[in-house]
Order: C-alpha cells, then structure tokens, then sequence
C-alpha cells in the first residue's frame, strides 16, 4: 500500500462551504459567484480570460520549487551605506525568535495571531532593556529605524512634560532617520536642530538627542 501524496493548499484552505455559500448568494440575492462578481465589479475592471496558472501542487512540490529558484539567487555585498548593511543574527535569537512557532501560532484556536506574538516579544525586550539599563520605561518600535527614532523623540518629550521644545540630532544621522523626525516633530509642534551634540552646546529648551552609531557614512565616535 503506497502513502498517498500530500494534499494541495486548497484543500487545506479554511473557507465558506457550499452550502455556507448557497446560504449567502440567497441573502444577496444571486444565483453563483459568477454573478456576484458581474454585479459588484465594472466590465472594465475585469479581465476577460482566463489566467494562465499552471495545475496546482502539493505543499511539498511548491517548496521544492521555491527553494529551487532561489537557489539561483546570487548575494552580492552592498555598498549602499545609510543604516542599509548586511548584521549577524545570532543562532539562539534565529532559533528561539525567529524560528520558533510559539510566537506566531499559539493565541488563537482559530487564526494564528503573529502580531500576538510581535507584542509579546516587544514586552520582554522592554523589560530587557529597562532591567539593563536601570530606566524607569523603554520604548521598542514596532517598524524600522527611522520609525524607532520618533518614537522615542515622542516618549522624551512627553518625560518632560512639554516644558522643552527643542530635539537636537548629530550631523551624521541617517538621512531617512532624519526625514522621519523631521515629519513627527512638525506634527508636535517640535524643533529639530541638526548640529554640535555636546553637552555644553545643548541648552535649556532641549528635552533629547540624538545619536547615529555608527554615522552615515560608517564612522564610528566615542560618545563616552
């Protein structure tokens, strides 16, 4: 007796059935999906032939073939600067993080919840924080660099309170960082001055600064 090969997606693909649909083309009055469409979308929005897709696979057919394109993939090194370099992820975050379905699979008996599991990994990588640095509070940003860099001229304004208006930002920031601060701060009312960072050049009215490490273009400073 042979195993029988693996079903395809569709099969596995958790939808109306039949009779689900029956129930709904009734309500809406229609007699078919076909129709349906024809009612909802304009003539020349539709395309009026068939697509051109291959027969479905199995699960295990299109991963092979997946892994077989990019396989033809060739990693170039960039040279392109501005925050956008090659890092080394660490085997236990890639394995316990990265890899680990408990993050992404386990909250919800009937939809698997990755953004449960992306608030619950930015909890304990504040808690990180705030137990590593000794700080009261520690932001995490939920999307890249620049977005991190608002958020946290955010939170520093708002420790102070409104008291001060002044964000100053170091010369060699990134220029997108840059934009995006730039974008916040017009929004809380905010001036962001780009300049000299020490502390004797700082003033009154500044409630935050920031740095780049490393700069722009790949220098690395001593802010001791």
């Amino acid at each position: 007796m042979s195993l029988p090969r693996s079903a395809p997606f569709l099969s596995r693909h958790i939808g109306p059935s039949e009779s689900d649909q029956a129930v709904m083309l009734a309500t809406l009055g229609t007699e078919s999906l076909d129709q349906l469409v024809e009612q909802t979308i304009p003539t020349d929005l539709r395309l009026e032939r068939a697509l051109a897709l291959d027969d479905a696979v199995d699960e295990t057919t299109a991963l092979a073939e997946l892994r077989e394109r990019s396989d033809a993939n060739e990693v170039w090194r960039s040279y392109l600067g501005m925050g956008y370099y090659a890092c080394i992820t660490p085997p236990v975050i890639r394995r316990n993080i990265l890899e680990d379905p408990g993050w992404y699979t386990a909250y919800t008996p009937y939809q698997a919840e990755i953004s449960q599991g992306r608030l619950e990994a930015l909890l304990l990588y504040q808690t990180m924080v705030q137990e590593l640095t000794g700080l009261d509070i520690a932001n995490a940003s939920l999307l890249d660099e620049a977005t991190a860099a608002a958020e946290a001229m955010t939170m520093a304004h708002r420790i102070a309170k409104g008291k001060r208006r002044v964000f100053r930002v170091a010369p060699d920031l990134h220029p997108q960082t840059l934009a995006v601060v730039e974008t916040r701060a017009q929004r809380l009312d905010l001036d962001v001055v780009v300049g000299d960072i020490q502390p004797d050049a700082l003033g009154p009215e500044t409630f935050g600064v920031l740095l780049s490490s490393p700069g722009t273009e790949g220098v690395i400073r001593d802010l001791q």
